[in-house]
């Protein structure tokens, strides 16, 4: 779950420092570039409402490998884009990885540790969003002036699916709530 969002959160910011050399090669502003950025926010916002009842039943191992798999695609189809919408279809791709991520992370950790470690886990995962954001930028704009903009979300994409992925645990299927006991909380 680290590692997962760790990636995610890095893909999610490389654009921020390279947005001049993105500009440039795709004829755009700098603007538009910059709406790499928020199209992510707009598809995680849509894809963490509607994932829990389009998911319904599946394997939530299932689905974090899926969502594994489109943060591959994402970057990949970042890094080939020959023009702004392919760009900006790659970072809608990455929206949904980041939207059904967050959305299923804490359910999934409750799954993965006994009760007492799941502060402790919650933690870990969460550490990975600082990590990502103070390391990624600097990293990204440094090996985008050395390797050219494109490179950087080849080396993401690299980095997205090592030897680990067969390494995620069977989960157990998870209880069904009804809507009435979340209510029951909130209120």
């Amino acid at each position: 779950m680290f590692v997962g969002v760790t990636s995610l959160v890095a893909a999610e910011f490389i654009p921020i420092s390279l947005l001049t050399p993105i500009a440039r090669d795709l004829a755009i502003t700098e603007g538009m570039a910059g709406q790499t950025v928020t199209v992510v926010g707009i598809f995680a916002v849509l894809t963490s409402l509607l994932l829990a009842p389009l998911t319904k039943g599946v394997n939530r191992r299932y689905i974090l490998l899926t969502f594994s798999s489109m943060l591959l695609v994402s970057n990949l189809l970042v890094a080939v884009a020959p023009n702004y919408p392919m760009l900006m279809v790659g970072r809608g791709l990455l929206g949904i990885c980041v939207g059904g991520f967050w959305s299923m992370s804490a359910a999934v950790t409750l799954q993965l540790v006994p009760i007492n470690y799941v502060p402790r886990a919650l933690s870990i995962i969460y550490a990975g969003v600082a990590g990502a954001t103070i390391i990624s930028l600097p990293v990204a704009s440094y090996l985008g002036h050395l390797l050219g903009w494109r490179n950087v979300f080849y080396i993401s994409a690299g980095a997205i699916m090592p030897p680990w992925s067969d390494r995620i645990p069977r989960l157990r299927r998870s209880e069904s709530v009804p809507a009435k006991a979340f209510h029951s909380i909130c209120w």
